[in-house]
């Protein structure tokens, strides 16, 4: 609820008048359900709203004066080029006056403005998501994930926090959502009961830490190049001391809720990539349709605390969130699929194509060679490696690994694709026996086309994580044989046309 408005009145409209900033063009405002922002020139002012919530408090200035401070403190190591300062706003017998020395009446967060039309939901809406971008995001969450100090109390907090979303969604739901918050309510509980003991070994293994808490697509923005992290949660420590499975969950919900599947996908599977844990964090994937159904109905919930400000809010938008939320805590089943062929065919292309389209949400787990091979000698996926480094034993240590993630990621409840050429029986048949151990579907899809084509995408690769040279793939022509119970594929034509052939398989 509101605290007298009115006292932030003289203040507000001090800040968005541009003779305070000297300037002759309009100041811009955005309004937030817990903040005004004000833009003008290069500069950035930001006030936080004297509001109460059940789960955020700025209702005096001594809590505001925190707030600003603290937003400093916590976004500084992600985004320096863009927080300045907590300033106070005073006011002496001339008036009101930007970090002056009359009585402090307010404080704001001063920031260096950035472009607004390059945060990245404004990226999302004109389609600008590419796959460089992603992968560039899932590199800068890995990092301040890596960067951030250790934190624990996140497994008992977890449930007080869908405690106090779904009763607060109970109290909205009876006009908008009838009977889903209570649905969500006994569910998300039921998750949480049923993946207790998996959420204390995360947090004993230093998987709680101190996040940004609010890691949604208008708190990322494409600056200098680069996507930067801001405006992480200030306010309560308790939000943002948490499992980075579920500070990486909300970017996952709000790309998979503005209809970026594929992006959420190779989010999550970057992201898995660059783990120092990958099978650790692959074992945690359990947690995911919770995660991402807690985080819709956050969504949800501040949604519902910004209708009771705004009476533009449209109802839709909250709806949309809570039926999400409700979609996340019924997942596909796990399916095994690996994709087999020689270097060139276009395995690890289509797998990229399939991976959001099969399976829980985001989609299925890539697993690649390539990648673990890499990850096997501690280098990066683009480094090249040196021959001895496919010798036959430790091709053979590269896919039972393979297979060891793989199982894991299916006991988590995810489907799985394995990408890799697959060029003897042993490591077919490991395949067959690792989805018939997990008793899921299996399908082993085989991708052939014709030399010249193959060495044609060899040449044109550029910054992969395979070493495969035109001489390797040429040398690999004499072998191309179908293995029986694999589905044969002629995948000499366009990438999209092969994956409408596999998903009408699959699907």
């Amino acid at each position: 609820m509101a605290i007298s408005p009115t006292e932030q009145d003289q203040v507000i409209a001090f800040l968005a008048n541009p003779a305070t900033h000297h300037a002759v063009v309009p100041v811009k405002r955005l309004d937030t359900h817990g903040a005004h922002v004000f833009l003008v020139g290069n500069d950035a002012y930001k006030i936080k709203r004297a509001v109460r919530y059940p789960y955020m408090d700025f209702s005096t200035l001594e809590q505001r004066e925190r707030a600003c401070k603290n937003e400093i403190a916590v976004n500084r190591d992600g985004a320096p080029d863009i927080y300045l300062a907590a300033i106070p706003i005073t006011r002496d017998d001339t008036g009101l006056h930007l970090d002056g020395n009359g009585d402090i009446v307010e404080w704001a967060v001063h920031m260096r403005r950035f472009d607004e039309e390059a945060t990245f939901d404004r990226l999302a809406e004109r389609g600008e998501v590419s796959d460089d971008i992603v992968d560039q995001l899932a590199r800068t969450v890995s990092g301040a994930h890596r960067r951030a100090s250790q934190k624990s109390g996140f497994a008992a907090a977890l449930r007080e926090i869908i405690v106090e979303t779904a009763e607060e969604l109970e109290r909205a739901q009876d006009a908008t959502f009838p009977g889903k918050a209570t649905f969500l309510r006994q569910h998300m509980l039921q998750a949480y009961d049923e993946h207790y003991s998996l959420l204390v070994r995360r947090e004993h293994s230093g998987k709680v830490r101190r996040c940004h808490g609010d890691l949604h697509l208008r708190n990322l923005v494409l600056h200098g190049r680069k996507p930067v992290l801001f405006d992480a949660i200030e306010f309560d420590e308790k939000l943002a001391s948490i499992d980075i499975l579920y500070d990486l969950a909300f970017l996952i919900m709000d790309l998979c809720q503005r209809g970026l599947k594929a992006p959420a996908c190779r989010l999550l599977n970057h992201y898995l990539w660059l783990s120092d844990d990958e099978t650790g964090e692959i074992e945690g994937l359990a947690l995911l349709p919770l995660f991402l159904a807690l985080r819709a109905a956050i969504r949800a919930k501040v949604l519902v605390s910004q209708a009771a400000l705004d009476a533009n809010q449209d109802d839709q938008q909250i709806r949309d969130y809570v039926l999400a939320a409700a979609d996340f805590l019924s997942p596909a089943a796990p399916h095994l699929i690996a994709v087999g062929g020689l270097s060139g065919t276009g395995k690890t292309r289509l797998a990229y194509a399939l991976a959001g389209r099969i399976g829980a949400a985001p989609g299925a787990l890539h697993l690649r060679s390539d990648v673990e091979r890499k990850k096997l000698f501690n280098v990066s996926a683009t480094d090249r490696l040196q021959p001895k480094a496919y010798d036959p034993a430790i091709s053979k240590q590269v896919y039972q690994h393979l297979m060891i993630l793989g199982r894991t990621g299916l006991a988590a409840g995810r489907s799985v694709i394995l990408d890799a050429t697959f060029r003897n029986d042993q490591e077919r048949q490991g395949a067959v026996d690792l989805a018939a151990n997990a008793n899921v579907p299996f399908s082993g899809i085989w991708l052939h086309a014709p030399p010249a084509v193959r060495l044609t995408r060899v040449q044109a690769r550029v910054g992969d994580a395979s070493d495969a040279s035109p001489e390797v793939a040429a040398r690999q022509s004499s072998s191309d044989t179908y293995p029986p119970g694999w589905t044969p594929l002629d995948a000499a034509g366009t990438p999209d046309a092969t994956r409408e052939i596999v998903l009408d398989l699959l699907l």
